[in-house]
């Protein structure tokens, strides 16, 4: 009986990812007939058919199926015990994945990398953009180490260490004020002209879900997709906006206005998978993310 190799787990997945053995192949670099005949050899050492070729494309069979669910786990557990036999306690070197919503690359990223870089230079750092699910999806499959994202209802496994509020305000293009402007009336935004995120932000459901509590329908005269568009577009135009106000306090030429009533507050949280292996990095960056957030004098999270 042939020995089980990682390799054979590999291969097994990539074919039930794909569910075709020759984009599988493909993916894996080796050619589609040694696939197959690994798949074969797998399913003789364990003497039971993992995977039915009958249909158009190749499905897990029931016993495929639990036994692919351990075999991802047995490699996520594989590559994190690889990283604690790598990990430096003293930080002279090691890595973190991190992933974020989008609109903290516009004032959150820079200052966090710059202090990551500034205290802990060996370390590295792998960002990645990408919605609330993507990110807890990812910390599950321990594509991730950590995520900042928002408080609230998470997939099972995932926990949250709450860091602060962040509030959003209207902003406009002005040189910002020594003083913070008086609050301005929902009501005073009908019909007037705004820049906003596109819809597949969580904060414009946020923004939409707003007016629409308040019967307010300012005029929506341009949607974009990124926040340093937004930004720009506010400065050179007389279009307002919608942005979180830490962002706009570190612009120069854009001046939060508050909004009566306010916008709700959203909880910022930094997540992590519940008992994922804590690596010397992430131990340190979750740190230092609590001491930034506290000399910049963000709102504590309630």
């Amino acid at each position: 009986m042939a020995a089980l190799e990682l390799r054979h787990l590999r291969y097994l997945l990539a074919v039930a990812e794909h569910g075709n053995f020759t984009r599988a192949a493909e993916e894996l670099h080796i050619s589609q007939p040694t696939l197959s005949q690994q798949i074969k050899q797998l399913e003789r050492t364990l003497g039971v058919q993992l995977l039915d070729r009958g249909g158009r494309t190749v499905r897990l069979t029931d016993a495929g199926a639990v036994y692919t669910d351990h075999a991802r786990r047995a490699l996520r557990d594989l590559a994190a015990a690889e990283r604690a036999v790598h990990d430096v306690q003293d930080l002279s070197r090691g890595h973190l994945r991190l992933g974020v919503t989008p609109t903290f690359t516009a004032y959150l990223v820079g200052p966090l990398t710059a202090e990551l870089h500034a205290r802990h230079p060996g370390v590295g750092l792998t960002l990645m953009e990408m919605a609330q699910d993507r990110i807890e999806a990812a910390l599950h499959a321990d594509d991730l180490d950590l995520g900042i994202a928002f408080a609230g209802a998470h997939l099972p496994g995932i926990a949250a260490t709450e860091l602060f509020t962040e509030t959003l305000s209207l902003v406009i293009g002005t040189p910002r004020a020594r003083t913070m402007p008086s609050p301005l009336p929902v009501e005073a935004l009908q019909d007037r002209q705004l820049a906003l995120l596109t819809a597949d932000f969580a904060t414009r459901g946020h923004i939409d879900a707003y007016f629409a509590r308040h019967r307010a329908a300012p005029r929506i005269t341009v949607e974009a997709n990124s926040i340093q568009a937004l930004t720009e577009i506010v400065r050179r135009t007389g279009l307002a906006t919608v942005l979180p106000d830490a962002l706009a306090h570190d612009h120069p030429h854009l001046t939060p206005v508050p909004l009566d009533p306010p916008l709700p507050a959203r909880t910022v949280a930094l997540l992590h998978r519940e008992g994922a292996y804590r690596s010397a990095a992430a131990r340190a960056f979750t740190r230092l993310t609590r001491d930034l957030v506290r000399t910049r004098g963000y709102t504590s999270a309630p």
